[in-house]
């Protein structure tokens, strides 16, 4: 099976949330969010390295996180930035010099399963970049400054994106450089690699593995721990 290096934006604040702190440090199930997250790659045979990207003053309890789950595989911790494209920027200048193919996985997404991030994996063997993601349920409306509807996309070709989203480092480091020369802002590194003419390949996703971004993502997700 492949080994790859696992990068975790976490230097986000929470705002959606209504929290007054970073919302993987908010608990599930008597857990920080960022535990169970941590715990799946620990699990999950391919990841061989995690760097956590945090903003400083949160390192010192994610410290703590990582210190009572007793991971057996290093974890770094790396400067967050202002966007999660400059965090994910910031943790790919922090990865090891060897490092050639990466997995990147929102702090936040805490039921994605060890399998999911074997799967990721071992499609990096394949594909040079890829992404987890689910047919769309919901017809999906494109709608204007006014809330008018413009246009209703085919339901078939629409997918939701999720992580773990894999790249070749160097492909990705390319990419994102190219994005700050041309002043791009992205909410995912595949629209990089996108936007610089690289194929993407999908990866079936998990339903379950899903954003905690709201409190009822939040209530969703024990629920679903819960089932576990």
């Amino acid at each position: 099976m492949t080994a790859v290096h696992l990068l975790i934006p976490a230097a986000g604040l929470g705002r959606r949330m209504g929290a007054n702190r970073n919302k993987v440090l908010l608990t599930l199930l008597g857990q920080p969010i960022i535990a169970w997250t941590l715990r799946a790659a620990e699990e999950a045979e391919a990841v061989l390295w995690i760097g956590l990207i945090c903003q400083p003053n949160d390192q010192a309890v994610l410290q703590t996180v990582v210190d009572n789950l007793a991971l057996q595989k290093p974890v770094v911790f790396l400067p967050g930035g202002d966007t999660r494209q400059d965090s994910v920027y910031n943790g790919l200048q922090g990865l090891p010099t060897d490092a050639t193919q990466v997995l990147i996985h929102d702090g936040a997404r805490c039921l994605a399963t060890a399998d999911l991030f074997n799967r990721c994996a071992a499609a990096l063997d394949h594909h040079q970049g890829l992404i987890a993601a689910i047919p769309v349920k919901d017809t999906i409306k494109v709608v204007n400054a006014n809330q008018q509807i413009t246009d209703t996309p085919n339901r078939e070709h629409l997918w939701a994106a999720q992580t773990p989203q894999g790249f070749e480092v160097a492909l990705l480091k390319q990419c994102h450089e190219e994005g700050r020369r041309q002043g791009w802002a992205v909410t995912d590194d595949a629209t990089l690699f996108e936007q610089c003419g690289f194929p993407v390949h999908i990866v079936p996703g998990e339903e379950t593995n899903l954003k905690v971004t709201t409190p009822v993502d939040l209530a969703l997700a024990e629920f679903i721990l819960q089932q576990r």
